[in-house]
């Protein structure tokens, strides 16, 4: 009702194809209709990102509230940073400006944007009838290297390698308290391996030499658990929330990008580690928890893709088939549970809501990692025109959760816009 709609058909054909410069859609071979009416949905979100200059709130920015700030007395409570954070998060009117909460940069969302845009340059080199939409290989090479640079500028200090966190306090439940610019590996994993891409497309090897000092911060600042045949890394440097499987996998993940560049065989060894103890984590029916704390035992979308991802990563990198069933039965588990028939998405495996952006846009990256889009093309399609349909604002930004009663549109860079920038860049790219 409120979302971007899909134009008809007739419509899409004639204002797309204008703006990717004519021709006769109905018979070209290089640029389906269905795609070029996802290109449309893709312009209007590229530009509404380049237009804010790739910053924003985030779902969890409100300790940054000066106002908040302002007030000593409420920052030593775990309990206040908790319901400052979850009232932000889950109201539907956005209070930010009113509490004077800053729109920045957030290093993951940075990350995303660059890997992103790493893709649509190479769509374009595949398929230069792109470029009219999408830009030029020049322009799209000149963003790569603004986004590299300003991802390095973000880093967390003093650690032992490249290594990144977020732009905010973030208090996890009551358990844990992450500082602002506290790295954690998921975050680094997507920053390190942006940064990779970027390097395989300008040569520059600073960007590269960079991305692989992360391995020295999974190996020397993230601590271990020990857990059946192997151990989980931690999720930041922090005491606490060691014992998240989609992390510690994305430390597996990382490790096994800087294994493909230097050969390193310290970093296949810890690398399969961390994969022993995460499938050994994996349920019968190929779902894996959140985590292994009772209050973490849930089991979601767009965390299963993680994992997902990071199996087929190492299993590819470093050229171990040994846990291919795992694959095969997490993604088994994936897409029969997580996707209704008509596309709309699910957050958990046992009910739907919130609906949030992140798990369609999760299935474009893990159907892509795992060359599955031909073979899923028709569920993939309908989940992309079901989130177009309901989850794009006509700005172009997306909605961060869709709710029974009344959801959360408020426009969220990290969270919702990076994400699904990326996602749908993957699906190009494969397209």
């Amino acid at each position: 009702k409120n979302g971007l709609l899909l134009m008809p058909t007739a419509k899409v054909t004639k204002n797309v194809s204008a703006a990717t410069g004519g021709g006769n859609v109905l018979c070209s071979t290089l640029i389906s209709i269905k795609t070029k009416a996802w290109l449309y949905s893709f312009r209007l979100l590229k530009e509404y990102c380049e237009n804010e200059g790739f910053k924003g709130w985030d779902p969890y920015d409100g300790l940054n509230s000066k106002v908040f700030q302002a007030l000593p007395f409420l920052k030593k409570s775990a309990i206040c940073r908790l319901v400052v954070i979850q009232g932000f998060k889950r109201c539907p009117v956005n209070l930010r400006r009113l509490a004077l909460v800053p729109k920045e940069y957030n290093a993951k969302g940075i990350g995303l944007f660059l890997s992103g845009y790493c893709n649509l340059y190479n769509a374009v080199k595949a398929n230069p009838k792109l470029a009219e939409s999408l830009g030029s290989p020049d322009s799209l090479k000149s963003r790569i290297n603004e986004l590299a640079e300003l991802l390095i500028s973000l880093q967390s200090k003093g650690y032992s390698g490249a290594c990144w966190g977020y732009n905010f306090d973030w208090q996890a439940r009551r358990l844990f308290l992450f500082p602002k610019f506290t790295p954690t590996v998921v975050a680094s994993n997507f920053c390190a391996t942006a940064l990779m891409e970027a390097y395989e497309i300008t040569r520059e090897k600073r960007f590269l030499e960079i991305a692989l000092s992360a391995a020295h911060f999974v190996i020397n600042d993230l601590h271990r658990t020990e857990y059946k045949d192997g151990f989980l890394f931690s999720y930041s440097p922090l005491q606490g929330n060691d014992t998240v499987f989609n992390a510690s996998l994305l430390g597996s993940r990382l490790l096994s990008f800087c294994y493909k560049y230097t050969g390193n065989e310290e970093y296949c060894e810890l690398a399969e580690q961390s994969i022993k103890a995460c499938c050994s984590g994996q349920k019968p029916n190929g779902a894996w928890v959140y985590g292994m704390l009772p209050v973490q035992s849930w089991v979601d979308s767009f965390h299963t893709g993680y994992n997902l991802d990071a199996l087929i990563a190492y299993q590819e990198l470093t050229g171990d088939n040994k846990y291919r069933k795992y694959i095969e039965k997490g993604f088994e588990y994936y897409i029969q549970n997580f996707f209704e028939a008509n596309g709309m998405p699910k957050y958990y495996d046992n009910r739907t809501y919130p609906i949030d952006i992140h798990c369609p846009g999760q299935l474009l990256v893990t159907l892509a990692r795992l060359h599955k889009i031909e073979e899923y093309k028709e569920i993939a399609e309908k989940v992309i025109d079901w989130t177009i349909r309901n989850m794009q604002d006509r700005k172009g930004y997306f909605y961060y959760q869709l709710k029974p009663g009344i959801s959360s549109k408020i426009s969220y860079m990290r969270w919702s816009n990076a994400f699904i920038f990326n996602a749908m860049s993957h699906y190009l790219l494969a397209e």
